[in-house]
């Protein structure tokens, strides 16, 4: 493996903004913002989305059907008697 042309591999915190959780990982990224946690020093970063708030992994539903899928399809598509 070459040297000097990958980037470097840091220990990042990543924080949902809207619950707050860290989730302590290594990446690339770096922060403005550092953290000590546990005796090692974090780059900090704020995520609006994370797993702890986004929708698919929190089982919430964000739309409204009320019509229903089926009925719009059937009253759009049907055959019209002539």
């Amino acid at each position: 493996m070459k040297t000097e042309i990958h980037p470097n591999y840091n220990p990042v915190c990543f924080v949902d903004v809207s619950s707050g959780k860290k989730f302590l990982t290594r990446s690339t990224l770096k922060g403005k913002q550092k953290e000590t946690i546990d005796g090692v020093e974090y780059n900090v970063l704020v995520c609006d989305v994370t797993m702890d708030s986004h929708p698919a992994y929190t089982g919430e539903k964000r739309f409204v059907d009320t019509a229903g899928r089926v009925e719009k399809f059937e009253n759009k598509f049907r055959r019209r008697r002539r």
